[in-house]
């Protein structure tokens, strides 16, 4: 519910219960205990509320700018400070403006700072503001690296050969030391936690007394460690692709913690459903390239990996440059095209592209001009690969020996082929990180009384990075939510449907939820054509 509506159902046992901010450090917890056994998590600790001085932002028409400082540590709020880019996209009808909708776009490592409208209706009616998380783009950043080539040369894709598995952990610990050595004391300060602290603040400082709040993919993290931080400050707090809490942070059982958070999260799985999500769309859908009546797909698209990981191929890109297709490149650009139904179309003609190269006695010639997919990192839109990396690390327990991350990529390949590859060495790094993680991450509990339902959004048919399944139980999880599904693939579901966004509407204007069991239709089917 929005602040201006939800504050006149305060529930004053749930503020005395957690309006005491504590200074100690959360213990890791194998599963959601009761709210009452752990003790105080730390806080905004009486940090000052950053004064916003809006103006219009030079390189953005139609959104307004502002720095905010907040602490580096929240255990010293008079300490050293650190800037927050903050930006601003008005409401449209300023007149009968009904509140603040903060935005967070995932990755981590994401700029937010530019928020999109969300839907037309909740741009009319609320300012919608945006931000740099700390470390992040425009705000105080992380930097590792000095020189030109310094830096994680291979954030992005994964080995498949043991000399190509040395390079890659050689390549990230030297990575790792140059953080430790250049990165400052932001590096151990990154943590999802902080930048909820800094969240609150920030709600603070735009005068809302309750946050509402859309979080996608990472950002629905963010949201869930807000909603259990400061319970009895959540308004309309509604996350899409969702991140389970407990397999980003711990794991379930003490062992967990021990295996690589992205081996944990079981991203691969989702991705491996919304292959299979796209394959079926693809057999039933004349206008998919891929399609071969009588053919197996998933048996066809296996093959194309096997010719490749034997021999590449060698496409030429829209531009005029040569490109190597290799099994990785293949596997990565699927999953990139998995991200969105819509990119059915482009992925049916790729992958039909790389079964015709790829037959033995291919004919010779010219390479042909091909479009390769984007891939994940390139949709995330993230600015610096060390500071995702330092959100990740400093929010997640993981081993401690980099050579171990092969196992786990070989079972998670057993479940979504070079999807599991691709999710596990997403955390290579996290084996060295400098100090392990952040003192003041949150780990749970996560069932903290709120003060208004949170809404939870999920893709039943696969989503390739957040599976369905970790909405599902985060809905469990929080102490009142209410799971909403899109019956399609894809990474996120608001702009798939009008059935979602006029949830969302209804849930930020009103603070109505859908009816429990909601099921949304996609506007367009995966071949259609998008408007």
């Amino acid at each position: 519910m929005s602040s201006h509506i939800a504050a006149l159902t305060r529930s004053s046992a749930v503020l005395a219960a957690v309006l005491v901010a504590g200074s100690l450090t959360p213990t890791a917890v194998a599963g959601p205990p009761a709210a009452d056994s752990t003790p105080a998590p730390l806080r905004t600790n009486g940090a000052a509320v950053p004064a916003l001085e809006w103006a219009p932002c030079e390189l953005a028409p139609g959104y307004e700018c502002a720095t905010a400082e907040v602490p580096l540590s929240y255990r010293d709020p008079a300490g050293q400070q650190i800037r927050l880019a903050v930006g601003k996209l008005p409401a449209v009808d300023q007149e009968h403006k009904l509140g603040t909708i903060f935005y967070n776009p995932g990755g981590p490592g994401g700029s937010g700072k530019l928020a999109p409208e969300l839907t037309p209706e909740l741009h009319q009616r609320f300012d919608i503001v945006g931000f740099d998380p700390r470390g992040i783009g425009e705000s105080t950043g992380l930097s590792c690296f000095t020189a030109p080539g310094d830096g994680f040369h291979y954030d992005g894709t994964f080995p498949v050969t043991p000399e190509q598995e040395r390079v890659q952990v050689d390549d990230t610990a030297r990575g790792v030391e140059r953080c430790a050595q250049n990165a400052g004391p932001l590096l151990q300060h990154t943590s999802t936690a902080n930048v909820a602290r800094d969240l609150d603040l920030l709600r603070e400082a735009v005068g809302e007394d309750r946050l509402d709040y859309y979080g996608i993919s990472y950002g629905s993290h963010l949201g869930t460690v807000y909603a259990n931080l400061f319970p009895e400050r959540v308004g309309s707090l509604a996350i899409d692709a969702v991140l389970d809490p407990i397999e980003w942070t711990t794991g379930y059982r003490p062992e967990e913690a021990f295996d690589p958070f992205t081996f944990r999260i079981g991203s691969y799985g989702g991705a491996q459903q919304a292959l299979h999500s796209f394959l079926d769309a693809c057999a039933a859908d004349e206008r998919c390239a891929f399609r071969e009546p009588g053919t197996d797909l998933f048996g066809k698209y296996n093959a194309v990996l096997d010719r490749l990981l034997a021999q590449p191929v060698t496409i030429t890109r829209p531009d005029g440059t040569p490109q190597e297709i290799t099994y990785q490149v293949a596997a990565i650009s699927t999953l990139g095209s998995l991200y969105g139904a819509s990119a059915s179309t482009q992925l049916g003609e790729f992958l039909q592209q790389l079964h015709e190269l790829s037959l033995p006695g291919a004919a010779a010639g010219p390479a042909p001009v091909v479009a390769v997919p984007a891939a994940p990192q390139d949709r995330v839109g993230a600015l610096r690969t060390e500071q995702g990396l330092s959100v990740r690390c400093n929010d997640t327990s993981n081993p401690g020996d980099p050579w171990v991350w092969s196992e786990y990529a070989r079972r998670a390949d057993e479940v979504g082929r070079g999807f599991g590859s691709y999710w596990t060495y997403w955390s290579l790094a996290c084996a060295d990180w400098p100090g392990g993680s952040d003192p003041d991450r949150y780990t749970g509990p996560w069932d903290r009384e709120t003060a208004e339902p949170v809404l939870v959004i999920g893709n039943r048919q696969g989503d390739p990075a957040t599976p369905y399944e970790d909405a599902r139980k985060t809905s469990e999880l929080l102490s009142d939510a209410r799971l909403l599904t899109l019956d399609s693939f894809g990474h996120g579901a608001r702009g798939e449907s009008a059935c979602i966004d006029g949830a969302l509407n209804a849930y930020f204007t009103d603070g109505a939820l859908p009816a429990e069991g909601t099921v949304c239709q996609p506007d367009r089917g995966p071949f259609d054509p998008v408007p």
